[in-house]
């Protein structure tokens, strides 16, 4: 039997920054995001010997191991062998081989939650394949839990869920690592129009965000109050939209976007560079009404608001950049599993 996964990317629309500690347990953070049809793949096929493969078809790392019940993650692969050294240490795995292949349908680093999305595929696919009772709540904390403590990643809560849950949701994040998922129901026309009126792009330039929220970490440590004040904008900017949305005035999500765009570049440097300023220009020239950098910023993706039919004039303008314009739709289930 082969055991397979995929779990959905996401687009954060609002309050992005604000669910990460320790803004998140100090102040509380609220975050808007949709998964979309760009997924994070896993799969496990196994093998006639007792040897652990790794393989990432995106970077075409393969890494061999003897089987052993923990792995090191001081390699090209760090993601891999930790979700399994997790897994194992905490459910058991039967000694035999296998091979755990992976691939991303964005880039990594990109700013659509590609390594956390991965991280909740990996653990997707254990379960899938050693029948482990997690629900959703259950694979997007032990994603955070592996990425945050195993690894000290730098990063927030939102990606796990967002990967774990699917959908359009509002997500408030508390003290205690507190996090609650609330999905919305937004009217079927009014979100085949948001997703008609959405110009997802990305510029080329692959970023490591773990730096940018680094620093933003310090910021609120050091009671920085250009920052943290720009946080709490930002989360008012997610509860605003989340209005918007519920109540159908898309009129007012350019706007939104707008107001978030220059808030977020107060959080840190080099969360915009002039490149970005350059084709955020250009993209309200041609009819845009604002824009939002995907994830901690710096580079990789970002999307536009383009209302009025203005999306055909922005993709025009952002492909003079020489990115590349990404089609989607709203993908409204989370991470699934199956087995054959």
């Amino acid at each position: 039997m082969h055991f397979r996964s995929k779990a959905p990317l996401r687009l954060g629309f609002a309050g992005g920054g604000t669910d990460v500690d320790p803004y998140a347990s100090r102040f509380g953070g609220a975050v808007l995001n949709a998964s979309i049809d760009l997924f994070a793949h896993a799969s496990i096929e196994p093998l006639q010997e007792n040897a652990i493969v790794l393989h990432d078809l995106d970077s075409k790392q393969e890494l061999r191991f003897a089987w052993a019940p923990q792995l090191p993650t001081q390699h090209a692969l760090p993601l891999h062998a930790a979700v399994f050294n997790r897994i194992h240490a905490q459910y058991g795995i039967p000694l035999t081989g296998f091979s755990l292949i992976t691939s991303v349908d964005a880039p990594i680093g990109s700013g659509l939650g590609t390594s956390s999305t991965l991280v909740v595929a990996i653990i997707s696919v254990f379960a899938e394949m050693l029948q482990l009772p997690l629900g959703e709540y259950d694979i997007a904390r032990l994603a955070y839990d592996i990425e945050r403590n195993d690894l000290q990643f730098a990063g927030g809560h939102q990606d796990q869920y967002a990967a774990s849950f699917g959908g359009i949701n509002f997500m408030e994040f508390g003290p205690g690592e507190k996090v609650i998922v609330n999905p919305l129901r937004i009217r079927h026309e009014v979100l085949q129009e948001l997703e008609h009126n959405l110009v997802l792009y990305y510029t080329g330039h692959a970023r490591q965000s773990g730096r940018i929220i680094e620093e933003q970490q310090a910021n609120v440590r050091n009671d920085a109050q250009p920052s943290i004040q720009a946080m709490h904008h930002l989360k008012q900017q997610a509860l605003h939209m989340k209005e918007a949305l519920l109540k159908g005035r898309l009129q007012d999500m350019g706007d939104l976007f707008d107001i978030g765009f220059t808030y977020k570049k107060q959080m840190a440097n080099g969360i915009s560079n002039p490149h970005i300023e350059a084709l955020y220009a250009a993209a309200k020239n041609a009819g845009a009404t604002g824009g939002k950098i995907s994830g901690a910023g710096g580079g990789g993706f970002v999307f536009f608001y383009c209302p009025n039919n203005t999306r055909h004039r922005v993709t025009e303008t952002l492909n003079s950049f020489g990115g590349q314009v990404y089609p989607f739709h709203f993908c409204m289930h989370g991470v699934q599993s199956w087995t054959i």
